[in-house]
């Protein structure tokens, strides 16, 4: 039985042995897991540009296969005409001083290729001097925090590279903008050809009105006061996933029923896939039950 195992950043997978799926069958994971679990992950997912070029930036698409969206390889005798060439000196002095632009400089050297999102150089430039005039008597500092919220992120492709564009996997289905769990729940069907597919810390709805993520208050993610993100599209996309794939069983992995959490709940949305049989809800401890079995 070929089998893997997409794991979301929801807080109900915090206490999860997840070294434990090791060997049951291919982990695919999302976003900041690779900082927590760099080797416990076969392959890697992000959709978010801030996130994407963290994770390339630290080496980890030299070492696991990542899948990015919209990560569009450029030569880089191009870099000079796309990317500079709507700013005279004095203005990228200006985005110097304000390190706007968040690259991985160290691999620029030897790089043949580069990846840019964000604003363009001349609208950062303009974004600073707007910024300047607002804040006349503000300190740098305060100026600095203004423009910090719309960067440049340029990614020097490194040797030995596995990055791939996510667009390129969707060969019968264009890249419809999913988030990041349903995202890597199709790359992993697309690639794997499982029969079964378990959803481990996807929790899709907050047990409270904030934020449910285990990395909350981090870097390129939302504080921990933030409200909790509307489920609607994630359930959506999942729904979508398993309505494309009629010949892999889903598990939706909660936490214990007996805990103290809306995750335990069902999807009302995916009645449909629990009464076909094509979805079943397990439980961390059932799971775990199982992959002694296997």
């Amino acid at each position: 039985m070929k089998r893997v195992f997409c794991l979301g950043n929801g807080e109900s997978r915090k206490d999860f042995p997840l070294q434990m799926l090791k060997g049951h069958g291919k982990i695919y994971g999302c976003n900041a897991i690779y900082r927590d679990y760099p080797d416990l992950i076969d392959v890697l997912t992000a959709v978010d540009n801030g996130i994407i070029h963290e994770i390339y930036h630290s080496g980890y698409a030299t070492k696991k296969p990542c899948y990015f969206r919209n990560w569009s390889k450029l030569p880089v005798e191009t870099y000079q005409q796309v990317v500079e060439g709507f700013v005279d000196a004095q203005e990228l002095q200006l985005l110097s001083d304000y390190d706007v632009i968040k690259e991985n400089k160290e691999d620029k050297d030897k790089a043949k290729e580069y990846v840019i999102h964000g604003t363009s150089l001349k609208g950062m430039v303009s974004i600073i001097r707007q910024k300047q005039k607002t804040h006349k008597h503000a300190p740098k500092e305060i100026i600095q925090k203004e423009v910090n919220r719309s960067n440049i992120y340029i990614s020097w492709i490194k040797e030995n590279d596995m990055s791939f564009d996510l667009k390129d996997e969707w060969s019968n289905h264009k890249d419809h903008g999913w988030a990041c769990g349903a995202t890597s729940g199709f790359i992993a069907i697309h690639k794997e050809q499982p029969q079964e597919l378990y959803l481990i810390g996807h929790d899709l709805k907050s047990d409270t009105h904030l934020i449910n993520n285990i990395y909350k208050s981090t870097k390129h993610y939302q504080a921990k006061e933030a409200s909790a993100t509307p489920h609607v599209n994630w359930v959506n996309q999942w729904y979508t996933l398993i309505d494309w794939n009629p010949n892999v069983k889903f598990f939706k992995v909660n936490k214990d029923t007996n805990g103290a959490t809306n995750t335990s709940e069902e999807v009302y949305e995916w009645r449909k896939w629990k009464d076909e049989g094509r979805l079943e809800y397990i439980s961390q401890a059932q799971l775990l039950d199982k992959l002694t079995l296997i």
